[in-house]
């Protein structure tokens, strides 16, 4: 079930029902499937990207990881969606994974010490789950062809039922596109972040700042140069994006 919203298909099943369709085809799967999330800044950045919008687009869960999101559907289509952060969609999925047992993860993204940190707090809360394989690519925008293929064959190696991708947007949605017809894996998940909150790198927002919808802002005073463009340029474009169709809608209804 999908929502359409300036023409990609924001997920509306809430977190649960996006979590267990993550399982959904299990091993017999023919190719990768994989979840994205979708946010002001992201769709922003994918209309002047276009392997960026074609990875978001084709996505088979895109969840609405954004205020912005949840507003601009409730604003565009009357719809209240249940808005699902990253961080919660891989907190839940791991929860669902260590109930079935020797459900296999592997962790590609970041740093050897981020990673390390990952796997040790993995192991305490989940001791069901099992962390097959860790992989901490090059830093830089592109990989080289020996490089990628090096990422992919130690990934098909380990043999994981859950791919999880750490390496920022747009970069990870970009490589999960142009490798998943390569990757033996059933599912993968591409959520950036939170590699350094599950591993205590960075702190995640209270949910104080989460239920007020605000959680981008401690973050924004934490890292200013980091994320001037996703707080002060795409949120003014995003919010442009909404009033604009809101209008078009409008036109639409007294010609009709």
């Amino acid at each position: 079930m999908a929502t359409e919203l300036f023409g990609y298909a924001i997920s509306d099943q809430g977190l649960k029902e996006d979590v267990a369709s993550a399982f959904e085809g299990g091993r017999e799967a023919l190719f990768c499937k994989y979840m994205a999330c979708a946010n002001p800044h992201s769709l922003v950045v994918a209309s002047r990207d276009q392997l960026f919008e074609t990875a978001l687009r084709q996505a088979d869960i895109l969840i609405p990881d954004g205020s912005g999101i949840i507003l601009a559907v409730g604003v565009l289509r009357n719809k209240v969606l249940e808005k699902v952060a990253g961080f919660d969609f891989f907190l839940n999925l791991c929860e669902l994974a260590d109930k079935q047992k020797k459900v296999r993860f592997f962790f590609l993204g970041s740093t050897e010490h981020v990673l390390g940190l990952i796997k040790a707090r993995l192991n305490r809360e989940f001791p069901n789950i099992v962390v097959c394989g860790t992989y901490s690519p090059p830093f830089g925008d592109e990989f080289s062809e020996q490089e990628n293929r090096s990422m992919v064959e130690a990934i098909n190696r380990a043999s994981p039922d859950v791919l999880w991708v750490g390496m920022t947007a747009p970069k990870q949605e970009k490589w999960l596109l142009v490798n998943r017809d390569a990757l033996k894996v059933p599912f993968a998940g591409a959520i950036g972040a939170v590699f350094d909150f599950y591993a205590g790198t960075k702190l995640r927002s209270s949910d104080l700042w989460v239920k007020l919808g605000l959680e981008w802002l401690p973050r924004f005073f934490k890292e200013p140069k980091r994320l001037w463009e996703r707080n002060l340029k795409s949120t003014p474009i995003f919010l442009w994006w909404i009033l604009r169709e809101k209008v078009k809608l409008g036109l639409r209804g007294r010609s009709s």
